[in-house]
């Protein structure tokens, strides 16, 4: 390397350096620690004992742990594939060009810009038992309406329909998609008969699929550490069944302040969102199609 190539070389570290700064300071550094701190018995206000893997141990009998993981998984169950239809559902609607389209797009986006407490708070006035509005609408219709977060059984499906509240993003990802499906792919179809349905099984979705692909990745991570949400609403209640496991890790940690525990949760969280991602990219070989291959 000369001299030159060594000035643009020490100028580019200089650009990226905030970057640099704050990923090893504010991720990859705790990060580590939190992988040490996984290993011992951490207090937080003390030092940290090495203790192999006793936290481990006692993550694999804890039954509330299993518990908030097995609330989670039934809330991704729920919302996850619900968010990716409805939202994928609303762009097909947006991206047929009916009149006032601009109106439409800026109201489903909207409420994605809202601020996930006031969002909270907003739907557990909706959800309220007696006075809430899905339970006044529902009334007019002639059914009484559950205690949405009052009754164990009703909590996580009234979170879970809450979440199509944000989906904007989604949305919108999903327009710039269909935006960028080929013309001539669909002139083809009309040639060769396939109208509707047909049309969009066989060309808009296998098109759209690397979006669907990426909306699916990034809804896996996201529905397994949702927490302001219920924190707010429900305060993982009634009777811990809307106690997700993010919100059991916060507690543990600042609560409890029992820091290497919490840090064991979070690896074996890590781990899960991990092997779930990695099975959605060994499964895409199968269903997601990129332009020339």
């Amino acid at each position: 390397m000369n001299a030159k190539e060594l000035k643009q070389f020490g100028t580019g570290l200089a650009f990226v350096s905030p970057w640099l700064v704050g990923f090893l300071g504010l991720t990859l550094v705790p990060v580590g620690m939190s992988l040490y701190y996984s290993f011992c018995d951490f207090p937080l206000l003390q030092e940290p004992v090495p203790v192999g893997l006793d936290n481990y141990r006692e993550l694999a009998a804890d039954p509330v742990f299993w518990r908030s993981l097995r609330t989670t998984g039934y809330y991704a169950l729920l919302a996850l594939p619900a968010g990716l239809l409805v939202s994928l559902g609303l762009a097909l609607l947006l991206n047929a060009g009916a009149a006032g389209q601009a109106a439409y797009r800026t109201a489903i986006f909207l409420p994605s810009l809202v601020p996930a407490v006031a969002s909270a708070m907003l739907w557990t006035w909706i959800f309220n038992r007696k006075l809430g509005l899905l339970n006044v609408v529902l009334g007019y219709l002639g059914v009484t309406g559950p205690g949405w977060l009052t009754q164990p059984q009703w909590v996580i499906p009234a979170l879970a329909l809450m979440s199509l509240w944000g989906v904007g993003y989604t949305v919108v990802v999903y327009l710039a998609g269909l935006q960028d499906v080929p013309v001539e792919l669909y002139e083809a179809a009309e040639i060769d008969g396939a109208l509707g349905w047909r049309r969009l099984w066989h060309v808009t979705l296998p098109a759209l699929s690397p979006v669907i692909f990426f909306n699916l990745v990034m809804a896996v991570i996201g529905t397994l550490q949702v927490m302001t949400t219920p924190f707010v609403m429900t305060g993982g209640g009634p009777a811990r069944s809307s106690y997700f496991i993010t919100m059991y890790l916060y507690d543990t940690a600042f609560a409890h302040l029992k820091m290497g525990y919490a840090s064991a949760m979070a690896w074996v969280q890590l781990l899960i969102v991990i092997t779930l991602t990695a099975l959605a990219f060994w499964t895409s070989k199968r269903w997601v199609h990129y332009a020339g291959r």
